[in-house]
């Protein structure tokens, strides 16, 4: 079945866990124990209607203040595909969350609290999906219940965003509107009758009808080599593959290849997939490739299209959002992995800070402290193959690595 993964964004009190709580009511995704439990705390609060947030936010804290702090996963299925919700927590401090949770997005539902409209914040998380070139984005314009269902602060808020989305550098998004109120359940799975005015789809049918071909970055394709497969049985004896999954494009059978980084040439003679041979493997499935000539190929190489090779350099230059309470200075050493590879890192130059809200860029900066995103300059001991981000998500992109602690402190996108 069909996987979509979906990021969600949205300020303090906007809905945002209430609105995944109702999907998983209305699509009968919820455990009974889990629902019994649900009514039972509401009851508890004195409220009159179900509290869905308690559905997704799994924190003590967060089930005390009503926030959303960490990211969770919440997994749910229809007839038609499955979906995994990144709840992301939408407050400034937690820049870092939005972006984990975002980046391995394929689409993403920003709230807007219709007594609100956009806010600081609305920009902030408009400027994470652009950033990560998140190509299906909903905006839930949500509370439309206290807002009498009015459609005149529907289209208010509506223009608001669409002069946001002037500022945007990625124009290959698409934007829908979609007014709801998680609360009440209008507009989420079922249609209402509340918002006559509104003739578009549910939040669920715009799930539902989004084409994975429309969604994924068409590229270049990428073959990281995850493992060299030698069986060395009676019946396999000589058999040499190389297993991995393929990013970006499709490989087939007879295609010209260069393997990374030796540069060494060679022609696809299988694809296998378990004990089944195929002609075609396309992008984002994961194969055993055989090559027709015996050469050195090892775990971390790239097998790509001969004529068609990614940058391989030892610099670039990326942006990057900090995670670490640590600061990063010009100078420091980190441990890039890009994608299997790992290499060591020098920050050559910090060339701006970037104001994620959309006011601009700062160019005194001396370092970076947790949750800012800057443009910056890396020099490596040993050359990478990489992509652009913008052509290419999965080889442009990266993590650093602190090798005093061996903790994660930030992720990177090559410009």
């Amino acid at each position: 079945m069909e996987v979509l993964k979906i990021a969600t964004a949205g300020s303090v009190d906007d809905g945002k866990s209430t609105l995944i709580g109702r999907i998983l009511y209305d699509t009968k995704s919820l455990t009974t124990d889990k629902l019994e439990a649900i009514e039972k705390t509401s009851k508890q609060r004195g409220y009159d209607y179900l509290d869905f947030s308690l559905a997704t936010d799994g924190l003590v804290a967060e089930r005390e203040q009503g926030i959303t702090i960490d990211v969770a996963h919440i997994y749910f299925s229809t007839a038609k595909k499955s979906y995994i919700i990144a709840d992301t927590p939408g407050h400034v401090e937690y820049t870092r969350n939005m972006v984990t949770g975002a980046s391995t997005s394929q689409a993403s539902i920003i709230l807007i609290d219709a007594r609100k409209g956009v806010i600081e914040q609305t920009n902030r998380h408009f400027f994470i999906n652009n950033l990560l070139r998140i190509k299906d984005v909903v905006v839930a314009i949500n509370k439309m219940d206290l807002v009498d269902y009015s459609e005149e602060i529907y289209n208010k808020i509506k223009a608001d965003f669409e002069d946001l989305m002037s500022k945007r550098d990625y124009q290959g998004q698409k934007i829908t509107f979609i007014p709801v109120s998680a609360l009440k359940g209008d507009n989420v799975v079922n249609k209402t009758d509340k918002m006559s005015w509104y003739e578009g789809q549910t939040l669920l049918e715009h799930l539902e009808e989004i084409d994975k071909a429309d969604i994924f970055n068409i590229g270049t394709p990428r073959f990281p080599v995850q493992y060299v497969v030698r069986p060395k049985t009676e019946d396999f004896h000589d058999f040499r593959g190389y297993a991995g999954k393929v990013y970006g494009g499709n490989l087939t059978v007879g295609d010209d290849i260069v393997v990374l980084p030796s540069q060494t040439k060679s022609k696809i003679k299988d694809i296998y997939f378990y004990d089944e041979k195929y002609e075609t493997a396309s992008r984002r499935s994961s194969v055993t490739i055989t090559l027709e000539n015996d050469i050195n190929v090892s775990r971390g190489d790239m097998i790509v299209k001969d004529g068609d090779l990614p940058t391989i350099d030892k610099q670039f230059t990326a942006n990057v959002c900090w995670m670490d309470s640590n600061q990063l200075t010009a100078g420091s050493k980190y441990i890039v992995q890009h994608g299997i590879n790992k290499v060591l890192a020098k920050v050559d130059t910090i060339h701006h800070k970037i104001h994620p809200d959309y006011s601009g860029i700062d160019t005194e900066v001396f370092g970076l402290g947790v949750n800012d995103i800057a443009s910056i300059t890396f020099k490596l001991n040993k050359p990478i193959f990489y992509d652009q981000f913008k052509n290419h998500r999965t080889n442009g992109s990266f993590i650093l690595i602190d090798p005093q602690t061996n903790n994660t402190v930030g992720a990177g996108f090559i410009q």
